[in-house]
């Protein structure tokens, strides 16, 4: 796992940025893994904005609130949609994306599962970091599944997410479907971006704790090929922590 120490949230995102353009260029079919939240709004505004040709890009996105169909203002497809599919040359066709409002879950999460292996599985992954240590909505808990699931979000992981539902988390959908830890793992490249001191303690453990499923983000150590890019706050309780 490589490091970064970034001055702020705006340089973390700028270099988050740079590495999925150099990815994209590099591979004009990369197959994308990406999130959603307050995180990357920035890196998806920068990539936008570098005029990038995504016409043979195939995406497939983390998790999505259960009950929530696409259009929902409060779904994470309306949030990808806003921030970056409808402004970029990215065939809907390409992007992948779990129904929130499936009345077959499993047989949902299934499907999602198999059409990322048949794309091959994740080139790079995106990811964003819990405050509580969640990756994905993988919360902690006394196990990790492996294979894409619906799960029960906590209660911190719904005020999290609260913006998105005029502020109250009590409106936050109670569960999610979610890209399970298999997946996560057999990704070929994981970048993740983590800033803010709610995020300290965090990545903390993930980069310097034991592995443990109370903490999903930990598992990442045993991952080939991790950049994670943080700021000095979201630094602030690692040992010998230096900037880049």
């Amino acid at each position: 796992m490589t490091v970064t120490i970034c001055a702020d949230h705006a340089e973390a995102s700028a270099r988050a940025s740079a590495i999925v353009a150099d990815a994209l260029r590099a591979e004009p079919a990369l197959v994308l893994g990406l999130p959603t939240g307050r995180t990357p709004v920035a890196l998806y505004a920068s990539l936008v904005a570098a005029d990038l040709d995504w016409a043979k890009v195939r995406t497939f996105n983390l998790d999505e609130f259960a009950g929530l169909p696409p259009r929902a203002p409060g779904s994470f497809r309306a949030f990808m949609d806003e921030h970056m599919f409808s402004l970029v040359n990215l065939p809907p066709a390409q992007v992948g994306f779990l129904q929130g409002d499936a009345a077959d879950e499993a047989g949902e999460c299934a499907r999602y599962e198999q059409a990322i292996d048949e794309a091959g599985g994740l080139d790079l992954l995106v990811l964003g970091l819990g405050a509580n240590g969640h990756i994905g909505f993988n919360e902690p808990g006394p196990g990790l599944r492996a294979g894409t699931h619906a799960i029960a979000l906590h209660a911190s992981t719904r005020a999290a997410n609260a913006d998105r539902f005029g502020g109250d988390p009590a409106r936050v959908p109670a569960r999610a479907l979610t890209l399970g830890m298999r997946q996560v793992l057999r990704a070929r490249r994981i970048l993740m971006v983590a800033t803010g001191p709610a995020k300290a303690a965090a990545v903390t453990a993930l980069t310097q704790g034991p592995l443990t499923t109370m903490c999903p983000a930990s598992w990442l150590q045993v991952h080939s090929d991790v950049t994670l890019l943080v700021d000095r706050t979201a630094a602030a309780l690692l040992h010998d922590a230096k900037s880049d």
